[in-house]
């Protein structure tokens, strides 16, 4: 009987679990809003997964493995810790120089395939006091902001996503003179951001720096985007489409760093 209710147990374990990810996954692939229970859901799934995948993150020592195939599998080992430590220490660096804002660093916890360019899942929430709307940059500038928020993880929307409901309000510097523009959208052939809402008339040029103008938004101005590689006029010559180009890989992000307001 003790076996049974054992067996039991685990079946029940395993259906919740999987409850847990389907829900999610749906979540995801809808793009909808944080439902009521959603949180704790993310908090458990993502509790559970390190717990499952740390076995395979440690090698057995009475595992024999060929010495020629051991000798390949530790080059690659430290040839990724090796990156990520030179990743790291360029953002505590950036972390030096944003003295307005506590900056709160984070590890990309999941990014799903179907959306690679749309969001990243980070592993800070509201218990490191994160919130909704926060910047989230790298060495290389902003990358997007905070958009959903559990405990311990956080939602990041990317700037090169495709919701055209996501926007962000830039300056473009000219001769010491701001040209404000929405960033929207994104060409995955050039790896360029798309600025729209400039006027005909101004003269914005190659290479001019873009930064974030701050307005509208509750995270801060002047934070580094890119500079402009290219300008467009419309097919009615009306308005301007200016292409930006970012330094960041957004195929080869690790790690991030949260804007916090200073309280």
């Amino acid at each position: 009987m003790r076996q049974k209710d054992k067996k039991k147990r685990i079946w029940i374990t395993i259906g919740i679990v999987t409850g847990c990810i389907l829900l999610l996954t749906v979540s995801l692939l809808l793009n909808q809003k944080i439902y009521p229970g959603e949180n704790i859901l993310k908090d458990i799934t993502i509790g559970i997964e390190k717990v499952v995948m740390y076995p395979f993150t440690v090698l057995k020592k009475d595992q024999k493995i060929d010495q020629s195939e051991s000798y390949l599998i530790q080059k690659n080992v430290n040839s990724s810790l090796e990156k990520e430590i030179k990743e790291l220490k360029e953002t505590l660096e950036l972390n030096r120089t944003l003295t307005e804002y506590e900056p709160e660093n984070a590890t990309i916890l999941s990014r799903n395939k179907a959306y690679w360019f749309h969001t990243i899942t980070i592993d800070k929430g509201k218990k490191a006091g994160i919130k909704k709307n926060m910047a989230v940059v790298t060495k290389n500038g902003l990358i997007g902001k905070i958009t959903k928020v559990s405990n311990y993880s956080s939602e990041v929307k990317l700037i090169t996503t495709d919701d055209i409901n996501f926007k962000v309000s830039i300056a473009i510097k000219t001769n010491d003179i701001d040209n404000y523009a929405i960033l929207n959208g994104y060409d995955k052939e050039t790896g360029l951001i798309k600025a729209t809402g400039i006027d005909k008339t101004t003269n914005i040029e190659k290479d001019n720096v873009v930064l974030t103008s701050g307005l509208g938004e509750m995270f801060p101005g002047g934070i580094y985007i890119g500079t402009v590689e290219k300008v467009e006029s419309d097919k009615y010559d009306l308005s301007k489409t200016v292409y930006i180009k970012t330094y960041q890989n957004f195929n080869d992000i690790h790690y991030v760093t949260v804007l916090k307001v200073k309280e």
